[in-house]
């Protein structure tokens, strides 16, 4: 998967810290810090957790390479055993940094991080995704499609139906 470098803004409860875009570049720059992952890409689904069986993460991987294609939006997922004391936003938007999810001149990446040990999920959203999925819209998504399947024990589908309704929010309609 070819991935270009954005930095994505990440909102406070479901999709943003606040912090823009120009100033986390201006940061970077100013400290040359480069991101370092906790944890390396795989792709599209990086199961650290191993909660995603392998046919439905084979589904998964198939549907975020068409949603790609189709619209070139990155849509990555990823689970993890523990987020090492770290807040969940920082942990999100730090792996998206390091991994360089979305197109540089667009930042249009998604990242959807599980940690359910610690009973937590984020969606991060590059700025230039902000108005098509601005921070309400993630926290219902959350909060309304994925929770629920999660507390009844369904994490696969709860995954699927994150993904699904961002992919429906992202796709021009024909």
């Amino acid at each position: 998967m070819k991935l270009l470098v954005p930095l994505l803004i990440v909102f406070a409860a479901a999709c943003s810290d606040g912090q823009s875009a120009d100033q986390s570049m201006a940061d970077a720059r100013q400290h040359s810090i480069q991101p370092q992952a906790k944890i390396p890409l795989i792709g599209r689904v990086n199961d650290f957790a191993d909660i995603i069986s392998e046919k439905h993460e084979a589904a998964l991987w198939k549907r975020l390479t068409r949603f790609e294609e189709s619209t070139s939006h990155q849509l990555v997922v990823v689970t993890v055993n523990s987020l090492d004391g770290q807040d969940i936003s920082d942990y999100t938007r730090d792996l998206a940094n390091a991994w360089g999810i979305g197109r540089k001149d667009y930042n249009d990446g998604v990242v959807i991080l599980i940690a359910p040990n610690e009973r937590q999920v984020r969606i991060a959203v590059g700025y230039g995704l902000e108005q098509a999925l601005p921070k309400s819209l993630c926290k219902r998504i959350i909060d309304e499609q994925m929770v629920p399947r999660f507390r009844e024990g369904k994490l696969e589908l709860g995954i699927e139906t994150g993904v699904s309704t961002l992919i429906e929010k992202l796709t021009p309609q024909r």
